[in-house]
């Protein structure tokens, strides 16, 4: 017999570890890596939403499958504006995972302007 107070049906598992509902019980967060976000010189509005760059912000990451540069790319945004990728060398087996069904995001580190280009440092992490 089933003593739980609600019962725990696979609908409701479901809806429970369901990332767009924002509840995701018995999960955390995996540090992987730490990298320097690859091409945000091409992020033409880059300087518009630089103050939104803040450390400790996250920051979503989406697979490019069909990249014509980088069959494995991995792309980051900052709310809906993609500021640049993950480095090609770097993005193999979280691009696998990803392709497995792992979630994936990062968060900013540091953050700095070098001439044009803002280099943005940040870290990977999955969810587990």
């Amino acid at each position: 017999m089933n003593e739980s107070i609600v019962p725990i049906t696979p609908g409701l598992l479901a809806l429970l570890s369901d990332p767009q509902t924002g509840i995701m019980p018995f999960t955390h967060e995996i540090f992987l890596l730490e990298i320097v976000v690859a091409g945000t010189t091409h992020c033409t509005t880059i300087k518009a939403i630089e103050d939104q760059i803040i450390p400790e912000k996250t920051l979503t990451m989406k697979r490019e499958p069909g990249n014509k540069f980088d069959e494995f790319a991995i792309a980051i945004y900052c709310e809906n504006t993609r500021i640049g990728y993950v480095p090609a060398e770097m993005n193999l087996v979280c691009s696998r995972l990803m392709d497995a069904g792992k979630l994936f995001f990062c968060r900013v580190v540091s953050k700095e302007w070098k001439n044009t280009w803002l280099k943005i440092n940040v870290n990977i992490y999955m969810v587990e």
